[in-house]
């Protein structure tokens, strides 16, 4: 193998596993037995001094450790990156970007230690993942120097309440009066398919497997926890509740009445179908008899005939210590690239506007999003080449480029406009067609 800093050596990868913040961790990077380790003070020919840092999707309670990850993958390695992951760093297995970022501090902390700095820090991750980099890269400037997400979400605070409607709406619908088509149901969810939120035959939906009442259902629990220890509010009031804010209760503190955790879900004042009807496609009855029926979630994640209303002192900590992602902090001075497969005409809640919420953001908070890139290939290549993954491979050492250039600046200028002139003259805004042909968005 060729590293990008051209040096030549055998692929074999040394692969480290272990624990750290009670999280399995594993580092791999290429080296060759019976030759020195790189350290503090010295390299070795097989890494080329970047570390790629992963971080895994989803969005589930804890109270486990989680899968192990692999840090075994070809795209990073075979260029003579590291490549460093941990299961705390896996949204799946627990949705808490604050635990993210400490287990990612740790674990770079142990990298540096035993390896040396190194040169770039690259984020790297999708969907779940892509929540952890932008809070990260907010919030904890330094630990990662650029990143790369994929199936783009800003953060949980702002996604969640949409994803969690689904439930709301379907339940709305099923209690109706009034005839609904699926057409107008698509308009009122705001998915690009009513089938993101539909059951199917069996009883199941794309949200409802996981995600819709299950993030805010504290029996939401790993298949790991014995039913023995779950919460039920009349067998077992004092077990282990799963929802996605019991998990965040180091965060948002409990509630003083309940000792559950405070949750900054809010659905006071939301008009549902608002905009389907403003065009004509819902009539005034149903926008009535829906607002009236949409209801919201008690603490136990049932659904009621109330709204929801969110805590103020977790609505105040959300903004305050930025668990909401409003593209400030250093977020606005580090190279993004955001890569997405297209999955608007499917019943999927990765839905393409989620970039466009992250950039608006950022040029609401520094001016500009000239940092972010968005990249975006088709779900299926009709010939040999055209694939996601041939596209993808080169997505690090670009960001790596961009990063040389970046360290190179010396100039007075801003930290976005800096970040915007080291950009590589090739990468701007672009799709892939099926075909492999790569359309670049035109500039202005």
């Amino acid at each position: 193998m060729t590293t990008t800093q051209g040096n030549k050596v055998p692929y074999i990868v040394r692969w480290e596993r272990g624990t750290i913040n009670r999280a399995i961790y594993e580092i791999a990077f290429p080296h060759e037995p019976e030759t020195p380790l790189p350290d503090p003070w010295r390299g070795t020919p097989g890494w080329n001094g970047r570390l790629v840092y992963s971080f895994g999707g989803g969005c589930n309670a804890g109270y486990h450790q989680g899968r192990a990850p692999n840090a075994v993958d070809d795209q990073f390695l075979s260029f003579g990156y590291a490549h460093a992951t941990s299961s705390l760093n896996v949204f799946g297995n627990s949705c808490n970007d604050v635990i993210s970022a400490e287990t990612a501090a740790r674990v770079k902390e142990h990298f540096i230690k035993r390896f040396g700095v190194p040169v770039h820090t690259i984020g790297w991750g999708g969907s779940g993942g892509s929540m952890q980099q932008h809070l990260i890269a907010q919030n904890y400037p330094g630990l990662l120097d650029g990143i790369i997400t994929s199936l783009s979400y800003p953060d949980t605070v702002t996604v969640i309440p949409g994803i969690v409607d689904c439930s709301l709406l379907a339940h709305a619908f099923g209690v109706s009066k009034l005839p609904w088509t699926e057409e107008q149901q698509t308009a009122v969810s705001g998915f690009s398919s009513w089938g993101t939120c539909a059951e199917d035959s069996k009883g199941n939906s794309w949200t409802k497997l996981k995600f819709s009442p299950g993030m805010v259902r504290p029996q939401a629990c790993d298949e790991i926890i014995p039913q023995s220890l779950i919460y039920d509010p009349m067998a077992k009031p004092g077990g282990a509740r799963c929802d996605l804010y019991d998990n965040e209760i180091d965060i948002y503190g409990a509630d003083s009445k309940t000792g559950f955790a405070r949750r900054p879900l809010d659905n006071v004042g939301v008009q549902y179908g608002l905009v389907a009807y403003n065009r004509g496609i819902i009539n005034a009855e149903q926008f009535l008899e829906l607002n009236a029926n949409v209801g919201g979630y008690d603490r136990d994640g049932n659904i009621v005939g109330t709204r929801m209303t969110g805590d103020a002192g977790a609505l105040r900590i959300a903004y305050e210590t930025g668990r909401v992602n409003e593209g400030g902090g250093a977020l606005g001075s580090i190279p993004i690239m955001d890569i997405r497969t297209y999955l608007d005409t499917m019943p999927d809640i990765h839905d393409e506007y989620r970039s466009f919420v992250i950039r608006t953001r950022l040029m609401a908070a520094n001016g500009s999003a000239d940092n972010q890139v968005m990249l975006t290939y088709p779900r299926a290549a009709r010939k040999p080449g055209a694939e996601r993954g041939e596209v993808v491979k080169t997505f690090v050492p670009k960001m790596d480029e961009w990063l040389d250039n970046l360290a190179r600046d010396s100039s007075q200028r801003s930290p976005i406009e800096k970040v915007s002139a080291a950009r590589p003259p090739d990468l701007a805004d672009a799709c892939w067609s099926e075909d492999g042909d790569k359309v670049v968005e035109k500039s202005g």
